[in-house]
């Protein structure tokens, strides 16, 4: 496998930098950042960002997560390994990442729910994970960056060091 072009956010490191600022705003919001490695981990999957998968189940290893949990999150809904704060977060996920699947794109149900578990700034912070995870797969899935090659730099390996749950 080939990637088409390198990432644009190595060519433009602006890019790169905004949405490492945003990432890192988030994770001062007061969501486990199990719980948003858990939703990017999930908005990759559907996105197929062979990349991000890669990238998100390393880093929520390396933070202890269970191999039972992260084998299950494509199956959450009929695993029991999840708390009703994270299912509610892998449903908002799911539908935000989804919108065009159905006419009611993030229906009631789900954001109650998701609003049940999480006050104002936790719903923020979830959604601006969604929203930048699904722009790193976006931007990945088009330029076809390869799964396992962002491990190679030393800004990677100096990620996985430092950071978890986020870009």
């Amino acid at each position: 496998m080939q990637a088409r072009m390198n990432s644009p956010v190595m060519i433009i490191p602006e890019g790169r930098q905004a949405l490492y600022s945003l990432s890192a705003s988030v994770g001062k919001a007061g969501v486990p950042p199990r719980t948003i490695g858990l939703i990017e981990l999930r908005a990759s999957q559907i996105n197929g960002c062979g990349l991000c998968v890669d990238m998100h189940a390393r880093l929520l290893k390396k933070a202890g997560e269970t191999d039972e949990r992260l084998f299950a999150v494509a199956a959450w809904r009929d695993a029991p390994y999840f708390t009703d704060a994270e299912r509610a977060a892998l449903a908002l996920s799911e539908a935000v990442t989804r919108l065009s699947d159905r006419s009611d794109p993030v229906p009631d149900e789900i954001w109650n729910e998701a609003a049940r578990h999480y006050d104002e700034r936790g719903l923020a912070a979830l959604l601006l994970a969604i929203a930048t995870i699904n722009a790193w797969n976006r931007l990945n899935v088009a330029t076809r960056q390869v799964a396992g090659e962002w491990m190679k730099s030393a800004e990677a390996k100096s990620l996985v060091e430092s950071t978890v749950g986020s870009h």
